[in-house]
């Protein structure tokens, strides 16, 4: 991965002004079945820069992520990824995607090792490369979890549930990680290691977007803030200011059920051929009025 400068006060990465953006999304509109949950999207993410999406439950967060990386269908607009529209000419190995957190289920054959190397198949490649261990090793270990490797799915908290999904994404050496509330739901210990480790990340110079609803520990890296409201960009800025304290009665709480869902076998994590794969599911995203 190429290391970028970093000026900035947060240390992350300064990105290069003429390098083509790492994400372009223009007027994008969402549908589900008849109703709108986006409308009218505009978002640029350069190369180098950590942008975190905020905004309520039901504001259109999730979609507007599983869209970009191809999970979702947009019904009307562009986006685009290092330049390329979405489909297969998108270079997908250099993107790696966290959906929210999931929880495993008790008996789940796949290991935390299984479940990383699944990263490396994408596209085209249906057998792991040459020296997929080392790689896989490597990943778990810029998460904390080396020693994990060969512990059952079922074994493992929520928070170290979530930080294997996210070396599943780290195998691939992406330069763009889109992230989709990996803080949600796990405890103080996981959010200190996965804070740690997107330092070191964003200091390499990796691009990220990352669905949150506080900044919490990630407030240091985040460089620029996009606020939805009912599916359109109501704010694109500096980190906005915190009007609610956590104990305040307007304060938006999250929990681990709100977000979980099953883990399932390794294979069944396997990218698709471009986009990744998704199977249905639901949704924190609600209908915009």
């Amino acid at each position: 991965m190429t290391t970028l400068a970093t000026d900035s006060p947060s240390g992350a990465a300064t990105p290069p002004a003429d390098a083509t953006p790492a994400i372009e999304a223009r007027d994008v509109h969402v549908r589900l079945g008849a109703s709108p949950v986006l409308r009218g999207v505009d978002l640029t993410v350069r190369r180098g820069e950590v942008v975190a999406l905020l905004g309520a439950n039901g504001s259109g967060k999730s979609t507007l992520v599983r869209t970009l990386v191809g999970v979702l269908p947009a019904s009307a607009g562009d986006v685009r990824l290092f330049g390329h529209p979405l489909g297969n000419g998108v270079p997908w190995g250099r993107v790696g995607y966290v959906p929210q957190r999931v929880s495993a289920a008790a008996g789940v054959p796949s290991t935390a090792a299984e479940v990383v190397s699944s990263g490396l198949l994408h596209g085209r490649r249906l057998t792991l490369p040459r020296g997929w261990r080392s790689r896989v090793r490597d990943a778990l270990d810029l998460v904390g979890l080396a020693d994990r490797a060969r512990y059952a799915t079922h074994q493992l908290s929520g928070g170290q549930q979530q930080r294997v999904l996210i070396a599943r994404a780290l195998v691939r050496d992406p330069e763009l990680l889109v992230l989709d509330e990996p803080v949600a739901g796990v405890d103080r210990p996981s959010q200190e290691a996965f804070a740690a480790t997107m330092t070191r990340l964003v200091a390499d110079g990796m691009t990220v977007l990352v669905v949150l609803h506080e900044l919490g520990e990630l407030a240091p890296l985040v460089q620029r803030c996009v606020v939805l409201r009912h599916g359109r960009v109501v704010h694109d800025g500096a980190p906005p200011t915190p009007r609610q304290e956590h104990g305040d009665d307007a304060h938006e709480h999250v929990h681990p059920h709100e977000h979980s869902r099953t883990l399932q076998r390794a294979e069944d994590l396997r990218l698709a051929d471009g986009p990744f794969e998704t199977r249905p599911e639901s949704t924190e995203d609600e209908v915009a009025p």
